[in-house]
């Protein structure tokens, strides 16, 4: 078996502004074709494709670089004329150790925009699965990616990395969770879908809790394409007033010069309760809806406390989480080192067995039944005995980086090539 030769190449937040990661995003359409492009175009029999709002990533088994060939897939299938141009915002890293290292880092979360992203090791288990789908995953990719989903639940069950809502939009999810923890079938009314609103929404996704999630926007486009994309509720604004009167929690993110709910309009509607969750700057409830009977408002800074206080926690939590990752990291290279030799291992056992057979069969027709399964279980135990020693010296030497002297060695003493040949 040929070395692990395993790549990455990323566009991601750090490299590139939200209109360049718009352009290079890919839906689940376009990741296939890609990944039949690498097969087909490149010859790559293994490969992943990540594509979020934050990162398009694409992992590969292959022994050349095929970085600028890749970006130029990409920007073939989004119909960008000028690939050249971007490959200034793409990183590579081309050693096996640092790709791994990598996809552990963004499954686990410590390469997101919010640290501990609770979203992103759902989103590398569809990339997996559509990798799956189009069968690019190999003994490598399979081995790695359910060693990643192990460590991430050893993060989740050990670390405080994934305690609480670190982002504005997930606190703005968990505090209506919170707040609807005893109404029987609540109703959510997200209005203003910019950036934040959009997120807000999109994190609903996750939770089963809501028995009706409507949302609203200005440009009525908008939210169709959000309700569509998330299962969820599209309304015109025009009917703003109806549906707030209609929801227990109202979650607004609309910038406007005012307040778009203001006291004399809230004090119309019948209603027993009702929660305003106001992510705006400036506001868009008025100070004075505070203080109507039954309406409890919270404004983005007591949401920024929560997830101040999310984050401090997670951020406490990355050394632990660090080391519980690479040791994982670890032992996943030392399996796939163990992997390249293990051809090695088998054509010796091969050769040991076959000077077993060759041994018992000039005496067998002399033995009787019994006899014969004594020879062959005691010479059996020989031959495991035997290996056994070759084997953990070949462990030994691959953590140590040394395995091919040994392999060497191994196939001279025993000449191993020629068990191959036989075999064939």
């Amino acid at each position: 078996m040929a070395p692990f030769y395993f790549k990455a190449i990323s566009v991601n937040y750090k490299q590139a502004g939200l209109a360049v990661r718009e352009k290079l995003s890919l839906s689940e359409r376009e990741t296939k074709t890609l990944l039949h492009q690498l097969k087909d175009i490149l010859g790559i029999s293994e490969a992943l494709v990540l594509s979020t709002c934050n990162r398009t990533e694409i992992y590969y088994l292959s022994e050349k670089d095929y970085f600028s060939s890749i970006i130029h897939l990409l920007c073939q299938i989004k119909n960008i004329t000028n690939p050249a141009e971007y490959h200034k915002y793409f990183i590579s890293f081309n050693q096996t150790h640092q790709a791994v290292e990598y996809l552990f880092r963004v499954s686990i979360g410590l390469e997101s925009q919010v640290i501990g992203d609770l979203q992103i090791s759902n989103q590398v288990k569809k990339a997996y699965q559509w990798t799956a789908d189009e069968n690019m995953a190999g003994p490598f990719l399979h081995r790695l990616l359910h060693t990643i989903f192990f460590t991430n639940k050893r993060v989740v069950q050990e670390t405080a990395f994934r305690d609480g809502a670190a982002s504005v939009s997930y606190a703005a999810v968990e505090l209506t969770e919170e707040l609807c923890h005893s109404i029987i079938e609540p109703k959510v009314l997200v209005v203003g879908l910019g950036e934040i609103g959009a997120d807000v929404a999109r994190n609903f996704k996750a939770s089963e809790r809501f028995a009706e999630i409507t949302v609203m926007n200005r440009t009525f486009a908008t939210a169709q394409q959000i309700a569509q994309e998330c299962g969820f509720r599209a309304c015109a604004f025009e009917r703003l007033w109806q549906e707030v009167e209609k929801a227990d929690v109202i979650i607004s993110s609309m910038s406007l010069p005012s307040p778009l709910f203001d006291s004399e309009s809230v004090q119309k509607l019948n209603f027993a309760f009702k929660y305003f969750i106001d992510l705006s700057v400036p506001r868009s409830v008025a100070r004075e809806v505070e203080e109507l009977p039954g309406v409890l408002v919270y404004d983005i800074d007591h949401i920024n406390i929560r997830t101040s206080e999310a984050l401090e926690r997670r951020k406490s939590a990355i050394p632990q989480v660090e080391s519980i990752v690479n040791q994982a990291i670890q032992e996943f290279l030392d399996w796939s080192r163990e992997m390249i030799f293990s051809p090695t291992i088998q054509k010796l056992k091969s050769a040991l067995e076959q000077i077993r057979q060759e041994e018992i069969s000039k005496y067998l027709k002399r033995m009787d039944t019994e006899e014969a399964q004594k020879i062959d279980m005691i010479t059996k135990n020989i031959m495991q005995k035997i290996i056994k020693l070759p084997v953990l010296q070949l462990k030994a030497a691959c953590k140590r980086g040394e395995a091919e002297t040994l392999v060497d060695v191994l196939n001279d003493l025993f000449n191993l090539e020629s068990v191959k040949e036989h075999k064939h």
